[in-house]
């Protein structure tokens, strides 16, 4: 979000150094950010910790109606 590193460059660090299968933002695209929004929501509802909140991008794409893979667009472009 703060423009240090691109989407892919971060699920690249976390698959090489983490050893993740897939990186956040691909498995956030991948799960619907629709759902990753409205999940984090309640949980930030639930807890009051502002780690759950939905950060600003997040909500920015989910109101533009960019969902991840099930409608063409998220963190990433993909064809449908």
């Amino acid at each position: 979000m703060a423009g240090d590193a691109s989407a892919e460059d971060i699920d690249i660090a976390m698959k090489l150094g983490a050893g993740y299968p897939m990186g956040p933002l691909e498995l956030a695209d991948f799960t619907g950010l629709d759902t990753k929004k409205f999940v984090l929501g309640v949980m930030h509802e639930k807890t009051g910790l502002p780690a759950f909140e939905p950060i600003p991008l997040l909500n920015k794409l989910v109101s533009e109606g960019k969902f991840g893979r099930k409608t063409g667009e998220g963190f990433y472009k993909y064809d449908k």
